[in-house]
């Protein structure tokens, strides 16, 4: 994370953090409670534990407003970071593969996918098949350079693999 709280201070610990998570939940959490199906609120809940580095309560709250709007991909995709951030890569990848079922053309889902499947899983192959679906349906990707680079990486490391 770049930008600290100005003044040279320490960064706050992810106990202060959950601290701050905990404190700024607590409206939404009490609006939750008379709407608990409000996909914005459940969507913002998760969200601040995001920011907060939270990951394992921001999928909690992910998850449930998935259950409201199950076809909402951005939401997936930031929940399958969440809980790759959680140390479950595997999770990650079943919610990313559950995105391209309802968009199979979301670049965000094909990049984290060919991400979480390479830094995950050392999946070299599948990482590649991600990123070359991306690249082939957009063409004009805005990190195209760094995917190239991601491509020509993992190419290399199964190179090496194949010389062991």
């Amino acid at each position: 994370a770049t930008g600290g709280m100005g003044g040279g201070g320490q960064m706050p610990t992810l106990e202060q953090m959950k601290q701050m998570a905990d404190k700024q939940v607590e409206p939404l959490l009490a609006k939750l409670k008379t709407d608990p199906n409000n996909f914005a609120l459940l969507v913002q809940v998760g969200d601040v534990y995001r920011m907060t580095h939270q990951f394992k309560d921001a999928a909690v709250y992910y998850e449930k407003a998935l259950q409201v709007d199950p076809k909402n991909v951005p939401v997936r995709t930031i929940m399958a970071s969440c809980l790759y951030y959680a140390g479950d890569a595997d999770g990650a990848i079943a919610q990313l593969q559950e995105s391209l079922k309802n968009d199979p053309k979301h670049a965000g889902t094909l990049f984290n996918l060919g991400m979480i499947k390479w830094k995950g899983k050392m999946d070299a192959d599948g990482a590649i098949a991600a990123w070359n679906k991306l690249l082939k349906l957009y063409p004009n990707y805005e990190k195209k350079d760094a995917v190239e680079k991601l491509i020509a990486e993992a190419k290399a490391h199964n190179k090496m693999l194949a010389k062991q």
